[in-house]
C-alpha cells in the first residue's frame, strides 16, 4: 500500500511547539508495515500552523493544496494520511482527493485540550484517528466515523531490548506547565527526601508571574470580552484564580532539576532509570486548578516501547491498552505516587516484568503497523479497496 503523507512535514524549523518527531515515527512506522509512503515536497505542511494574517493563510491553503492535489492525481496513492488542524483544511481539496477514490484518514492528536466538540472541517475526512479514549465521544455526538488507535510512536530497532544497565533513579522529563509545578511542588513538600530528577523544557527558567508584559487597560479588557465569549465565564474564572499561582519553583523542587536532555540522553535516561514517570494532568481552564483533568499521551506508548518500567498517571483508556500492574503501573495522587515508587523500588522482579510486558505491548499491539492494519480493516469492512 502507498501512502501519501501530510504530517506536518517541513525543512524549516518554525516559531512553534515541537512537530517534526511526528514525521520521523510515522514514516518509519509506515515502512516497518512494509508499506510505502510518499509526499509532496513543494509542500511545508508545518507553516500553515506559523501565527499569520488571514491572507497570508489563505495564500498558504492556495498553493498548498494546488500543489497537494496535483501531486496525488499524478501519484495516485492508496491512502491519503494526514495531521492537520482545522484552520489547514481545504474541504473542496480533500473532496477531489476523495473522488479519485483514495480514502482519507485525519489523525488529530490534541482533541481533549483544544475542543469541546469536534470541529466540522473533520467531517469530510472518510476516517479520523482519535488516540485520546475520551475524545471518541467528540466524534460519537457529531456522527463522524472515527477509531480509536494508539499514538503513532516509533523506537529504532536498537532499543527494542531490556537495558543492560539499571540506575538508582526516578526519572521524569517533560516540559514545564503550571500543573507539573503545582503537582510536584506537593509531592516534594511531603516526600523531600525522594530520590527524583527532574528534566525538560522551561525547569531551569524561573518566570515569576509578576513580570508580565505591559498591556493597555483597553486591551486588556477587550481580551477578557473575547476570552468570555469564546468559552464562557465558569472558564475565565478559573483564568483568573490560575494568573495568581506563581510558577517560580520552591528550593524542594530546585533540587530535584538536572538540564534538559539532548535525544540520545532521553532515550538512555528513559530506559535506564530505575522507574520512569509520566505526568498526565494538563492545565485547562474549563477545571479547577487543585482538580485537573487527564488524558493518556504519547509518553505513555514512547516509555515502555524503549523498555522502561513505567509509573504515570492515571488516565482514562489506559486500563484498555495495557494490563495495570504487569504492564505498567499507575497512581492518582501525590500519595499513590509515593507509595508505589516505594515498592517499585523493594521489587526487581516486578519491575523486570513491567518492562518486558509492558514493551512487548507497545511493540505490537499498540504499534503503528498494527493501527495501519486496523485503518485497512475498517475500510475494507465498509467497501473501500486500499491495497
Amino acid at each position: 500500500m502507498k501512502i501519501f503523507l501530510s504530517f506536518l512535514q517541513s525543512t524549516t524549523q518554525h516559531p512553534i511547539a515541537a512537530y517534526s518527531f511526528w514525521e520521523h515515527y510515522i514514516k518509519n512506522g509506515i515502512e516497518e508495515a512494509k508499506c510505502n509512503w510518499t509526499e509532496c515536497k513543494e509542500v511545508d505542511w508545518a507553516r500553515g500552523l506559523v501565527p499569520q494574517s488571514k491572507n497570508q493563510l489563505d495564500e498558504w491553503k492556495s498553493f498548498t493544496w494546488e500543489k497537494t492535489v496535483k501531486f496525488i492525481k499524478q501519484n495516485k496513492p492508496d491512502l491519503f494520511l494526514s495531521y492537520l488542524y482545522p484552520e489547514q483544511i481545504d474541504i473542496q481539496a480533500i473532496s477531489e482527493i476523495k473522488k479519485m477514490g483514495i480514502p482519507c484518514v485525519n489523525f488529530f492528536c490534541d482533541n481533549i485540550r483544544m475542543f469541546k466538540q469536534a470541529p466540522k472541517e473533520y467531517a469530510i475526512f472518510d476516517l479520523n484517528w482519535v488516540p485520546e479514549y475520551m475524545a471518541t465521544t467528540l466524534y460519537q455526538n457529531a456522527g463522524y466515523p472515527y477509531i480509536n488507535l494508539p499514538m503513532p510512536m516509533w523506537v529504532d530497532y536498537q532499543y527494542r531490548g531490556q537495558p543492560v544497565i539499571e540506575k538508582k533513579e526516578i526519572s521524569f522529563i517533560g516540559s514545564k506547565d503550571v500543573q507539573r509545578h503545582l503537582f510536584f511542588e506537593k509531592l516534594l513538600k511531603a516526600y523531600p527526601n525522594l530520590d527524583l530528577n527532574i528534566r525538560g523544557t522551561s525547569w531551569l527558567e524561573q518566570n515569576d508571574n509578576a513580570k508580565a508584559l505591559y498591556n493597555p487597560i483597553w486591551k486588556k479588557a477587550k481580551n477578557q470580552i473575547d476570552f468570555i465569549s469564546r468559552f464562557g465565564i465558569k472558564p475565565y474564572l478559573n483564568k483568573i484564580k490560575d494568573g495568581k499561582i506563581s510558577q517560580v519553583s520552591s528550593s524542594a523542587v530546585k533540587n530535584k532539576l538536572k538540564a534538559k536532555p539532548d535525544f540520545n540522553d532521553y532515550i538512555k535516561i528513559t530506559r535506564e532509570s530505575l522507574i520512569t514517570l509520566g505526568i498526565n494532568r494538563y492545565q485547562s481552564f474549563d477545571y479547577p486548578i487543585n482538580t485537573p483533568n487527564t488524558y493518556s499521551r504519547l509518553r505513555d506508548i514512547e516509555a515502555p516501547m524503549y523498555g522502561a518500567c513505567y509509573l504515570t498517571e492515571l488516565a482514562p483508556g489506559l486500563d484498555q491498552i495495557y494490563e495495570i500492574g504487569k504492564d505498567i503501573e499507575v497512581f492518582s495522587n501525590h500519595t499513590e505516587l509515593y507509595e508505589k515508587i516505594k515498592e517499585l523500588e523493594q521489587d526487581t522482579k516486578k519491575r523486570k516484568m513491567m518492562r518486558v510486558n509492558g514493551q512487548e505491548k507497545a511493540l505490537h499491539t499498540l504499534s503503528i503497523p498494527n493501527s495501519i492494519a486496523k485503518i485497512n480493516t475498517y475500510f475494507r469492512s465498509n467497501q473501500f479497496h486500499t491495497k
